[in-house]
């Protein structure tokens, strides 16, 4: 049976999906911690993440640094796989085989996570609660049951505007860093065994800017998804967190983001961009 193109981009995206979240599931768990931690008193010095990972493995075991793995793997997957299938079906659509500019890029990108990322937020947001360690959920399923037995069906969709203000933005700055950067390496020309390396190598370059544009919408939407009766709106939230940790508050957990996003990133469009020349699709 013959799948078709925006399916197989689906597919190829999920696998690529399924090993980056596996890999880098630790950093996000590190991230989450260090953008809830309690404001440091007068004299005391604030947490690092060297220091977080060793209390985390003291007190949680190394499996610990993995908590989350099941959320996280219900959203990357399809997640993963909804914004490549949904980027194939736009590129195909709108741009009829033509590259895409800087612009265009930008406007494909955040097309294709806001349609991925209204999908999974109740996803996310049993994601980030597992991550932070303040909730005891046993499942998804009784996890999602309980925010909307207690919080109604805005509690599924809590911080919606910050996530897409997060994460939209990323894809698009992402995309277009990413194809203008391929661009200008102009790998064509290049042995293929370095294709991968190229790819990857771009996906770092284009994570890390899109990674620090973005950081500070992270740390709004993590703070509306774990406290609700606390942050309710986003005006407020950006207020809460100025008054108690300063400018630096917006960019808490930005390292540990910063490289799972970009790794992840980079790993995700590398094995996706490998899959789909293996079905001899233009990705």
């Amino acid at each position: 049976m013959l799948l078709h193109p925006a399916i197989k981009a689906f597919l190829c995206g999920s696998i690529s999906g399924t090993c980056s979240a596996l890999l880098f599931q630790p950093l996000d768990l590190l991230k989450t911690r260090l953008q809830t931690l309690q404001p440091a008193h007068h004299g005391s010095k604030r947490i690092g993440m060297v220091s977080l990972l060793y209390k985390v493995v003291r007190t949680e075991s190394l499996l610990g640094l993995w908590k989350g793995m099941s959320p996280s793997i219900a959203r990357c997957v399809p997640g993963v796989g909804i914004y490549f299938g949904t980027l194939y079906y736009m590129k195909q659509y709108f741009l009829v085989g033509q590259p895409p500019t800087a612009l265009q890029s930008v406007m494909l990108g955040i097309g294709s996570r806001a349609v991925a990322g209204v999908c999974l937020l109740p996803i996310t947001v049993v994601k980030a609660r597992y991550e932070s360690g303040q909730y005891g959920y046993e499942s998804i399923h009784g996890a999602l049951k309980n925010i909307y037995q207690t919080e109604g069906h805005r509690g599924l969709f809590r911080g919606l505007t910050a996530t897409l203000l997060r994460d939209a933005p990323f894809s698009g700055i992402y995309l277009m860093f990413y194809n203008q950067t391929k661009k200008v390496v102009m790998k064509d020309e290049l042995d293929a065994a370095l294709v991968p390396f190229v790819n990857f190598s771009c996906g770092a370059f284009a994570g890390i800017l899109a990674s620090l544009v973005t950081q500070p919408a992270d740390v709004v939407k993590t703070h509306m998804q774990l406290s609700p009766e606390k942050f309710r709106r986003i005006d407020q939230t950006v207020t809460v967190i100025f008054k108690d940790y300063g400018l630096v508050g917006f960019f808490h957990g930005g390292v540990p983001r910063a490289l799972r996003r970009t790794l992840m990133a980079a790993m995700a469009w590398t094995v996706y961009e490998g899959m789909m020349a293996k079905m001899g699709l233009k990705s």
